[in-house]
Formats: C-alpha cells, structure tokens, sequence
C-alpha cells in the first residue's frame, strides 16, 4: 500500500483525534494540559477538548489532576481553570497496545509518504530516517537528506508531518558538494550518521561511497 496522500484522518475520522491520539500513544507515560496539545497539534481549543472528552469516556485517556513528572515550558501558562487538569493515555485500556502497534505501521505509510512528499520539492541524492525515528537518540538528527531542495518548501513539509506524527523532528539538510567533501574529510558529524547511527535509507544514489 502506498502511502501517498494517506492521512491519520482518513483511518480515525477526524484530524484532531488522529493527532491527538498520536501524541499520546507515541508519549506513554507523559502528561499534557489542554493548551499545550492545541498548540502541538494546531487545533482549535474546543475541538481539543471535545476530542479529548471523547477519548476519556471510551478509557483510552485519562484526566489527572497534577502533573508530576514533566517540567512545562517556561511561557506556557495554562488558564486558572485548567491549572491542575493534565491528560494522558491509559495504558491499561484494552484498545492502549492494540492501537499503539496500529500506530507504528500508520508511521510507516507517513514516512512514506514524507518521502513522496519532498522528492517534489526538487532533486534528492540521499534521504535516510536516524535520530528519533529508529530510537537512536545520540544522532543529533532525525532526518538527513542530500541534495537540491528549496529549504522553505521543506520547512513547510517537515511541520505539517510533525503535526501527523505528534513531535518535532529534527532534520539536516546538505548540498551534493558539501556531503561529498564531508565524507571524503570523515566529518564527525556525517560518520555519527552513515557509519555509526545505522540509519534507514530510503534513497541512495552514492553507492559506490557509502
């Protein structure tokens, strides 16, 4: 199957949902209060809250009443109202591992069409997933794409799959010239990469040097 123009809203039937569920069953065990998911997701505040009342009466999110194990951003100063309501999965649900294991291969056809997505933008000479996508975390990124691309159409691709996915995503963008140049110098940085990261490449047109 393949993952062009696929969605999260086309499988759940409603994008803030989809996302919402994204974030929560992509950060088990963490906690997030009402504004910080709007924010996240690009949603509107009463469709966040009517999605997640939705989702606590069928158990698969919880309301909580303090937040203990997450610091908050210093700027992000939730309504007197909602100060001491915070929201999580409920792993003990019986749909939590079915849904979390649905949401890894929905991942995969994201990431593909990701893929589709930015060899539109212009020439891409290698494109690999590192970092976070293959729980690599000393990979100081997530995504590494060699080649002639517009960095702003890129920019635009990249946050519109991190509103899908339900997290930022840190990617590197490098001419033709410099990659080569780097690779032929062992660029540290490059080597934490391709040689040490085992990254997933998706596209590579320099096999005969990598």
């Amino acid at each position: 199957m393949s993952g062009k123009n696929f969605h999260l809203e086309q499988l759940f039937g409603s994008k803030t949902r989809a996302r919402l569920l994204s974030i929560f069953l992509n950060h088990s065990g963490e906690s997030f209060y009402v504004r910080e998911l709007t924010r996240k997701i690009g949603a509107q505040l009463n469709s966040v809250r009517r999605e997640l009342k939705n989702l606590i009466d069928i158990e698969l999110i919880l309301e909580k009443e303090h937040e203990p194990n997450q610091m908050k951003e210093k700027n992000s100063k939730p309504l007197l109202s909602e100060k001491k309501k915070y929201y999580m999965a409920n792993e003990k649900s019986l749909l939590y591992h079915d849904l979390k294991s649905l949401f890894k291969k929905v991942h995969i056809l994201l990431k593909q069409n990701l893929v589709q997505e930015i060899e539109e933008t212009g020439h891409i000479d290698y494109l690999a997933f590192t970092g976070r996508f293959i729980d690599y975390t000393n990979v100081p990124t997530d995504l590494m794409i060699v080649g002639d691309i517009n960095q702003k159409t890129l920019q635009k691709v990249v946050i519109a799959f991190e509103a899908e996915l339900g997290h930022e995503i840190n990617y590197t963008l490098m001419p033709r010239d410099e990659f080569l140049y780097r690779r032929q110098i062992s660029d540290r940085f490059l080597c934490s990469i391709i040689d040490e990261g085992d990254p997933v490449v998706i596209i590579n047109r320099f096999e005969n040097i990598l």
